[in-house]
């Protein structure tokens, strides 16, 4: 069976993904065979297993991290909301259904009770597992029939480190005051804690991490520096999705829907040379781009109608009028066509009139569509007709089917694709830039375009020396290995 560590947060942003992510990196350096899991996540940009299950996005990016495939043993909870009080609730990939706050809060007992039996068929198959948390466990008022934060720590006896962020402020007090709020009986399983994205010199922080210790009576592990590392962000609260600004040579803007999700299909543009990727909500923002992309959604009718009201949809058509170029993914493809029909509830119910830039329908049924894909882009045309003959790998995750065939549906100067992932590859990316470079009369790029997942590679290396000489490794194994003595 293996050892474990759990890192938890003093908050939702505190960087406890990363960190798990980086000690995952660093231990499979090391020659460990090691894991990811969370109990429960709460996100909407999800991820696809090998054998078509759904898990949090963060759970794959540590599997990658980690150098294994990702298992639905990971994240045998995901949560994607799909309103103030409802999230359509995901057990071992597969969708039970949607659930008020309150409905899945009187179910939470049933769910804690087979968690403990998905997570010791994970460890028996690795040398260590990193735990995460969620959220904070010093959120008193969930902590009756937990199994996310300490109530896992307590189900696997797992050591606990917690990791609190000292660029938004006042990280003693949350470090402290997390602590404080831990119940008695289950402080004993936290073993230190980890200041993280810190700016300037170490020595600024003077007697603080000596009187944090003294406070809290464990070790702080160490400080991590702020880093900016180009790594899959779980959900919409990362700042990437605040950018408004222009002034690259190349504009893409990407319309911020309301349930936005898996906003990692644009990384690779990004990455791009003389690329910059801008998030707008606002039609007045909308203004000119190179290419303007409508992403996926968690719920495809209400974000239609948002962009209707909003005057989005207006500036859409507008713009696509005009004859530039338009491209929908996913939820954003659906909403590019002539209708979406809703006949068993699955999201608004009823019928919403689709923005009528492509000749699809769409018909939301009852099954979910997972799985991994990869193939030859085909009968691509228009601006982007280079892009037929290319290779792709990517992922399909919706509701609702589409009346249309291939891969990529184009009207012209409007395109449309189920795939996530789609732009991933060197080959895939560099047609598209070009392709845009060209329209606007520019010279080609002469640089080289990175391929997404080997890039990737080289930040969970980036990440996982950033978090080797930060922290003590020494007492991070030491504290695996000694684990939790009854």
């Amino acid at each position: 069976m293996a050892k474990v560590l759990m890192i938890q947060g003093t908050a939702s942003g505190a960087g406890k993904s990363l960190v798990a992510a980086g000690l995952l990196r660093i231990m499979k350096q090391d020659g460990y065979r090691v894991a990811p899991f969370k109990s429960q996540n709460m996100a909407l940009n999800s991820y696809v297993t090998p054998d078509g299950f759904e898990i949090g996005r963060a759970q794959a990016m540590q599997a990658e991290a980690a150098g294994i495939p990702c298992d639905v043993r990971m994240n045998p909870v995901l949560l994607k909301p799909t309103g103030n009080n409802t999230s359509q609730v995901i057990f071992m990939g597969e969708v039970v259904r949607d659930m008020s706050t309150e409905e899945y809060t009187a179910k939470k007992q049933e769910y804690g009770k087979k968690i403990l039996d998905v997570y010791n068929s994970l460890a028996s198959d690795y040398d260590i597992i990193i735990i995460e948390g969620a959220g904070s466990p010093a959120e008193i008022n969930l902590n009756q029939h937990d199994f996310v934060n300490m109530g896992m720590a307590e189900m696997v006896n797992s050591p606990v480190f917690i990791v609190g962020d000292i660029d938004k402020g006042g990280v003693f007090a949350s470090l402290y005051g997390t602590v404080e709020l831990i119940p008695k009986d289950c402080r004993h399983l936290i073993k230190g804690t980890i200041i993280n994205k810190f700016r300037g010199n170490i020595s600024l922080l003077g007697t603080g991490l000596t009187q944090l210790e003294e406070l809290t009576k464990v070790p702080c592990v160490g400080v991590i520096p702020y880093g900016s590392f180009v790594i899959d962000d779980e959900d919409s609260v990362t700042e990437r999705l605040a950018v408004h600004s222009y002034g690259e040579e190349i504009d893409v803007a990407v319309i911020r829907l309301p349930h936005i999700s898996n906003f990692t299909d644009f990384s690779p543009f990004e990455l791009a040379p003389g690329v910059r990727v801008r998030y707008v909500e606002r039609p007045e923002h909308v203004a000119t781009p190179d290419l303007l992309i409508i992403p996926g959604t968690k719920n495809t009718m209400f974000d239609l109608s948002w962009m209707k009201k909003s005057g989005i949809a207006a500036e859409v058509r507008r713009y696509a009028s005009a004859g530039n170029p338009v491209f929908g993914i996913c939820g954003g493809y659906q909403m590019l066509g002539k209708s979406l029909k809703d006949p068993y509830g699955v999201e608004e119910g009823g019928e919403e009139r689709g923005l009528g830039l492509l000749d699809i329908e769409t018909v939301f049924g009852k099954e979910k569509t997972r799985k991994q894909t990869e193939g030859v882009l085909a009968n691509v045309g228009g601006i982007f007709a280079n892009l037929s003959g290319r290779k792709f790998s990517g992922y399909e995750i919706h509701m609702g089917e589409s009346e249309a065939s291939g891969n990529i549906v184009n009207s012209g100067n409007v395109y449309g694709t189920y795939i996530h992932g789609v732009f991933d590859t060197a080959d895939v990316i560099s047609v598209v830039v070009k392709a845009l470079q060209k329209k606007k009369g520019m010279e080609e790029t002469n640089q080289d375009f990175l391929d997404a997942k080997a890039y990737k590679e080289t930040q969970y290396d980036l990440l996982a020396d950033t978090v080797r000489d930060a922290l003590d490794m020494d007492y991070v194994y030491k504290v695996i290995e000694e684990g939790i003595q009854d």
